[in-house]
């Protein structure tokens, strides 16, 4: 039997409330992220304690961490997490991102597990995520 390496993905981000300052480029946003880990082996993947880390132009501005869980076999868990994006008296660049309206984030993690095959075996699996997003400030979607 083969061990396939599970999918670790953003789905969708939710917005609350937000500071955001183009004058003195500065912001603070409450996002809800749905990320999914998708486990297409025939056993489940335990996976312990990842972080989460949100990046804009590379500094980083939020981190959520998720608690230990598994992906049961063949299926898709679902997860939401809240991180506060929080960039304080940034320089020009921040103040034209926030004047357009829009804010490149990237977002990276690691997940580390195990796949339990027939729960007799035992393989490790790391799969990483990472991917970029554009925030509209004013209607507040991803």
């Amino acid at each position: 039997m083969k061990v396939r390496t599970p999918q670790f993905r953003v789905t969708s981000a939710t917005f609350g409330a937000s500071n955001v300052q183009a004058t003195t480029p500065l912001f603070n946003i409450t996002m809800n992220t749905a990320l999914v880990v998708k486990n297409t082996n025939f056993g489940p993947y335990k996976y312990e304690n990842p972080t989460v880390n949100f990046f804009y132009t590379g500094t980083p501005v939020g981190s959520a961490n998720i608690p230990n869980s598994k992906a049961f076999l063949r299926s898709t868990k679902n997860i939401i997490v809240g991180v506060n994006l929080v960039r304080q008296a940034g320089n020009t660049e921040l103040g034209n991102d926030l004047n357009s309206g829009i804010l490149p984030l990237t977002c990276q993690s690691t997940l580390n597990g195990k796949v339990d095959l027939m729960f007799i075996f035992k393989k490790k699996k790391a799969t990483n995520l990472y991917c970029t997003m554009d925030v509209n400030i004013a209607t507040g979607q991803l």
